[in-house]
C-alpha cells in the first residue's frame, strides 16, 4: 500500500503516473545509447580516434554511475520528487549542449550531463512502490526495469533515422525535445515525497567513487596507447583501485552513506549485483562491436558497410526480444525457480554472441544474434528488480536499486571502454581494423558470460535463508518464494522497515491472483 507517511496522488494522477514513469525510463535508457551508431561519425566530422569518440557513450555511462547512488539517497528522503525534476532538467540541458554544433569537448560535456538523467529509474520504482496500491506497484516496476533494457534497442534505430536524414546533431535534438516533454508530464502527475528523515548527502563517497571509477575506465581506454605493463598505466590503474577500495571502508564507517554497501552482504543482492555489472560489460561489448562492424565497408575484406539506419535497425530485434522476455519468464516461472532465470539468461546471451563469433558473413546473422541477446537480457533484468526489492525493507528500495543500477552501469561502461580497446588493438593507424579483431571480441564476451551465468547460479540458486530452506511453490505459482518473510536487513531506520515482497509479484504481467506464500509453499496463507 501507498506510504503513509505522504499524501496518495489524487485518482486521475495516479492512473497516468505509471504511463508518466514508463515514459521516463523510456527517455534515459535511449539517452544512454543515443551515441553508439554515430561513433565512426563523430571519429570523422570531429577528427578524433575511434577510440575517443567511444567516449561519447562511455562518459554518459561513467557519469550515471556516480550520479544514480547520489540521487538514490537524495530520494529514499523528503525530496524525491525535487530531485526527479531536476535531473530531467539537467538532462535537458546536456542534450541542448550535444545538440549544438560545437567542438567535441563540447560534446562530451553534453553527454556527460545526460548521463545524471541514469540515475532516475530507480527512483521512478521508488515513487511507484510508494505512490500505487501493491498489487500494482510490484508489476509496475519490473515493467520500468524491462523499459531500460527495450529502450537501450531503441536509441540505436532513433539515432539513425535522425542522423541519416537530419544531420549528426538531430537525435540529440530529439532528446531534447523529449526530455522537455517528459519534464512537464512529470511536474503535472509527481506525487509528493515521503516524509522521511533528510540525510546530508555523502559527497566524500560520491568523489571517491567517481574519481576511483573514472581513473579505471580512463586507463582501460589508454592501455594499447600507453602498453598494458607501462609504468603510467599500472600507477592509474592502481590509484583507482585504492579509491574505490577507499569508498568501500568509507561508506562502511559513514552514518548515512551514499550506498549502504552493508545490503550487498545479502546474498540474493550480491549475487544479482554480480550478475547485472558482469552482464552489463557482455552486453555493451557486443553492442559496440556489432555497430561498428556493420559500418565497415566491404573493401576491408569484411562487414557490410551498412548505413546509420541499418545500424541502428539490427538493434530492434534487441528490444523487441527484451519485450518479449518479460512475458516469457512469467511462463517459465510457473516451472522453474525464479532465481534459475538469471543464469538461464546469460546462456542465452553466450548462445547470441557465439552466432557472432562462428557466423557473421551475412548481415541477417547480426539481427538473429542481437534479437537472442536481447532475449537473454530481458530474462535477467526482468529477474533482478524481483530479487532485490524482496530482499530489502521498503525504505532502502531506493538505495538499493540504485546501487544496483550502479554496478550496471559500471558494466555498461567498462564493455564500451573494453570494446574499442580490443576492436582497436591491432589497427594501428588503420581507422579499420583487422577482422580477426572482432573474433577476438567475440571469444573475450563469450568469456564474460560464461562467468556471469556461474555467478548467478553458484549465488542465486535455492538456499538456505534465515535459518530454513527457501522451498518451491506448488499450484502454478512461482516455485521460489525468494526471502518472503526473511529477516529485516539491518539499516539505520529498521524500525520503519516494511515487510519484503515476494520476489514472483514483481514480474512483467504479475496479477492479483498471484498471492503471497508462506515457508510451506501455500499460497495465500497466513503468516
Amino acid at each position: 500500500m501507498p506510504s503513509p507517511s505522504h499524501a496518495a496522488p489524487s485518482p486521475g494522477r495516479r492512473s497516468a503516473l505509471t504511463p508518466v514513469l514508463l515514459s521516463l525510463a523510456m527517455l534515459v535508457a535511449i539517452i544512454s545509447s543515443l551515441g553508439a551508431p554515430l561513433i565512426p561519425t563523430i571519429a570523422r566530422v570531429d577528427g578524433v580516434s575511434v577510440a575517443g569518440a567511444q567516449w561519447s557513450l562511455t562518459v554518459t555511462m561513467l557519469v550515471g554511475a556516480v550520479a544514480t547512488p547520489a540521487m538514490g539517497r537524495l530520494g529514499d528522503g523528503p525530496h524525491r520528487r525535487r530531485v526527479i525534476l531536476a535531473g530531467l532538467a539537467v538532462v535537458l540541458v546536456g542534450s541542448v549542449l550535444a545538440a549544438l554544433p560545437l567542438s567535441f569537448a563540447w560534446l562530451i560535456v553534453g553527454r556527460a550531463l545526460q548521463g545524471v538523467g541514469i540515475g532516475l529509474t530507480p527512483l521512478a520504482m521508488a515513487t511507484v512502490r510508494d505512490a500505487l496500491p501493491a498489487e500494482k506497484a510490484r508489476p509496475a516496476i519490473a515493467t520500468l526495469s524491462l523499459t531500460s533494457a527495450v529502450g537501450v534497442g531503441l536509441g540505436y534505430p532513433v539515432t539513425g533515422l535522425f542522423a541519416t536524414y537530419l544531420g549528426l546533431h538531430s537525435g540529440f535534438w530529439f532528446a531534447a525535445v523529449a526530455a522537455a516533454v517528459v519534464l512537464v508530464a512529470c511536474a503535472l502527475v509527481l506525487p509528493p515525497s515521503p516524509a522521511r528523515p533528510s540525510h546530508r548527502l555523502d559527497t566524500p563517497g560520491a568523489l571517491l567513487l567517481g574519481l576511483g571509477l573514472g581513473g579505471l575506465l580512463f586507463a582501460l581506454s589508454q592501455a594499447e596507447r600507453w602498453g598494458w605493463t607501462s609504468p603510467r598505466l599500472l600507477i592509474v590503474g592502481l590509484a583507482a583501485i585504492l579509491l574505490l577500495v577507499w569508498w568501500v571502508l568509507h561508506e562502511l564507517r559513514t552514518a548515512h552513506p551514499l550506498v549502504d554497501v552493508r545490503l550487498v552482504k545479502q546474498r540474493t543482492v550480491l549475487a544479482t549485483d554480480l550478475t547485472a555489472v558482469l552482464s552489463g560489460v557482455g552486453l555493451y561489448v557486443m553492442m559496440s562491436v556489432v555497430t561498428r562492424y556493420v559500418q565497415t565497408p566491404p573493401s576491408a575484406g569484411y562487414g557490410f558497410g551498412a548505413t546509420v539506419v541499418v545500424t541502428g535497425l539490427t538493434l530492434v530485434p534487441f528490444s523487441l526480444a527484451s519485450l518479449v522476455s518479460g512475458r516469457v519468464v512469467r511462463v517459465l516461472v510457473r516451472r522453474v525457480p525464479l532465481a534459475s532465470l538469471l543464469p538461464l539468461g546469460c546462456v542465452v546471451s553466450l548462445v547470441g554472441t557465439i552466432v557472432f563469433v562462428c557466423a557473421r558473413g551475412s548481415l541477417w546473422e547480426m539481427f538473429v544474434l542481437m534479437g537472442v541477446i536481447g532475449l537473454g537480457v530481458g530474462f535477467t533484468v526482468s529477474v533482478m528488480p524481483a530479487l532485490i526489492v524482496s530482499a530489502v525493507p521498503a525504505h532502502e528500495t531506493g538505495s538499493a536499486t540504485s546501487f544496483n543500477q550502479v554496478v550496471k552501469y559500471i558494466g555498461y561502461s567498462t564493455g564500451s571502454a573494453l570494446s574499442a580497446v580490443v576492436v582497436t588493438s591491432a589497427a594501428g593507424s588503420s581507422s579499420v581494423p583487422p577482422n580477426r579483431d572482432y573474433g577476438t571480441a567475440g571469444v573475450l564476451d563469450c568469456a564474460v558470460w560464461i562467468l556471469t551465468a556461474l555467478v548467478a547460479w553458484l549465488l542465486v540458486r535455492p538456499h538456505r535463508t534465515a535459518g530454513r530452506t527457501v522451498p518451491a511453490a506448488r499450484g502454478g505459482q512461482a516455485r521460489e518464494a525468494a526471502v518472503v518473510a526473511a529477516e529485516p536487513v539491518q539499516a539505520a531506520e529498521t524500525d520503519t522497515a516494511e515487510p519484503a515482497t515476494p520476489a514472483d509479484q514483481l514480474l512483467p504481467g504479475a496479477s492479483r491472483r498471484t498471492a503471497r506464500q508462506d515457508v510451506s509453499g501455500r499460497p495465500g496463507a497466513d503468516r
